[in-house]
């Protein structure tokens, strides 16, 4: 079983100095290391049949790397078998500590991690994502340890950093082993993740089919962060879309706008605006934790719409008219506000985290189909886009009227039903008002008042006044209050 716990660190000053340092110096190691395998490629496809521009040496398997990513240094292992161009970046690490003796300072797996950061990204290239880009100050801001760190109550060892306290927040369970730690810098202050792993703790098993028996539909929304099928419905605090968040924000921005580039007060008002985001964020996400574990304990399978996220928030296609040679309004402007309602509300997140929560307890998440989930009518099954106008669901086959996003969230739950064949158990609701009838004994002569449900009365307080809202006793014109319990006189 893998685990991840999360920490924040208290470094002492110098260690802070030195992580930035580390950053610095990996963001160039990062951005070498992309353009070196750019030129490479470019040198191999673009250039003609030459290895290097520079020496003109022609491209023969055995002198050169002729991948299309490959990167220059030696392209050959010991054994004859052709080497990846990460790995033969990160056999060139020991020259890069030659040429730059200040590279000695950060530990070699992070250096060997940092080299495998740009692995991941061309991987995620050749499966259809965006190409690899340069790292900037705010985009590099995290370093992996692959070596086994020590851990000592609220202080842990990092190599070549020493040891440094942390919020103990939580402990690490008895068994585990550290498989991997990464440090991340935000905006106030240095995290550290610690992955741990229990080989002897099997995963937890996902039930089958056959053993599912409730299930619950959500519906996410933006009114509304979530509508389940049960009827609840879960609040959406809209941590950076409200007025205040809203006007702070825009405040803060404006004062980073005006002052001068790369001045040292403009770096004090980008910290504060960094602050408030990463507040917002903060509570973004325990809110969504909270959120998530109240979901998978409702039912044992949970049924999500698989949403295009990303395709809901993209820009409009921009409309040109040759006549008149000028664009067109989209729609984009009035888009706008939808979109950072949808990033405000981070349903992607929520959706991991209620995945996660549902691996750990061993329950099923369904994904579902969102076509014509909010215009089908729950009672007759009519498919109709005039049947919901705004938050209403107005049947115009049938006349049923229902909460559309609440119509939306049963008709999720019965496409997981018919689509994965579950059997749900019927649940009888009982009133809890109604106490169970009297056990008759043996020769005991059954009566109406043994065999009748009674049901609970409810009495209202004793007070003195009778009726809400008028006082027992008449009062006249002249009434004083002599503070004896209500007691009046008359002149």
């Amino acid at each position: 079983m893998l685990l991840g716990y999360v920490y924040k660190l208290r470094p002492k000053q110098a260690q802070v100095v030195k992580m930035d340092n580390w950053l610095d110096m990996l963001r160039a190691n990062y951005n070498w290391s992309l353009a070196d395998r750019i030129d490479t490629y470019q040198q191999r496809f673009l250039q003609g049949e030459y290895c290097d521009i520079k020496t003109k040496s022609v491209a023969y398997p055995l002198v050169c790397c002729v991948c299309s990513f490959g990167a220059s240094g030696e392209p050959w292992r010991d054994n004859g078998k052709k080497r990846s161009a990460g790995e033969i970046q990160i056999t060139s690490l020991p020259e890069l500590k030659k040429v730059r003796p200040w590279y000695k300072n950060i530990d070699s797996t992070v250096l060997q991690q940092n080299i495998k950061r740009l692995d991941k990204a061309f991987e995620n290239f050749f499966d259809g994502r965006g190409f690899p880009k340069f790292k900037n100050r705010s985009t590099m801001r995290s370093f992996t340890f692959a070596t086994e760190v020590k851990l000592d109550g609220n202080k842990i060892y990092l190599p070549k950093l020493g040891w440094m306290r942390f919020y103990n927040s939580r402990p690490i369970p008895e068994g585990f082993k550290v498989k991997s730690v990464t440090v991340r810098k935000k905006a106030d202050g240095y995290y550290v993740s610690i992955r741990v792993e229990d080989v002897s703790i099997p995963a937890f098993p996902i039930k089958p089919s056959n053993e599912i028996n409730t299930v619950v539909g959500l519906d996410m929304g933006l009114g509304k962060l979530v509508y389940c099928s049960d009827g609840s419905v879960i609040d959406n605090p809209r941590f950076a879309t409200n007025k205040k968040t809203k006007r702070l924000q825009r405040i803060l921005g404006r004062r980073v706008s005006r002052k001068k580039k790369r001045s040292h007060n403009r770096r004090k008002s980008q910290r504060r605006l960094s602050l408030l985001q990463h507040r917002i964020a903060t509570k973004r996400e325990a809110y969504q934790w909270q959120v998530a574990k109240k979901i998978v304990n409702k039912s044992s399978a949970v049924a999500i719409e698989d949403l295009n996220i990303s395709g809901m928030m993209k820009r409009c296609k921009p409309k040109y008219d040759d006549s008149k040679g000028r664009f067109l309004k989209n729609g984009q402007s009035a888009k706008r506000a939808l979109s950072r309602s949808i990033a405000d509300a981070s349903w992607y997140a929520l959706i991991s985290k209620i995945e996660y929560m549902a691996s750990l307890s061993g329950k099923v998440i369904l994904k579902i189909n969102p076509r014509y989930t909010s215009q089908t009518c729950i009672v007759c099954g009519h498919i109709d886009a005039a049947s919901r106008d705004g938050e209403k669901f107005i049947c115009t086959n049938c006349g049923h009227v229902d909460d559309a996003n609440l119509q939306a969230a049963r008709n999720i739950k019965l496409k997981a039903v018919n689509e994965y064949g579950l059997l749900l158990k019927q649940i009888k609701k009982v009133r809890r008002d109604l106490p169970e009838p009297k056990q008759l004994v043996l020769f005991e002569t059954p009566t109406t008042e043994s065999t009748v449900v009674k049901r609970r009365q409810h009495h209202a307080h004793k007070s003195k006044r009778g009726v809400p809202g008028n006082l027992g006793l008449q009062l006249d014109l002249f009434f004083q209050d002599n503070n004896n319990g209500g007691s009046a006189t008359s002149l």
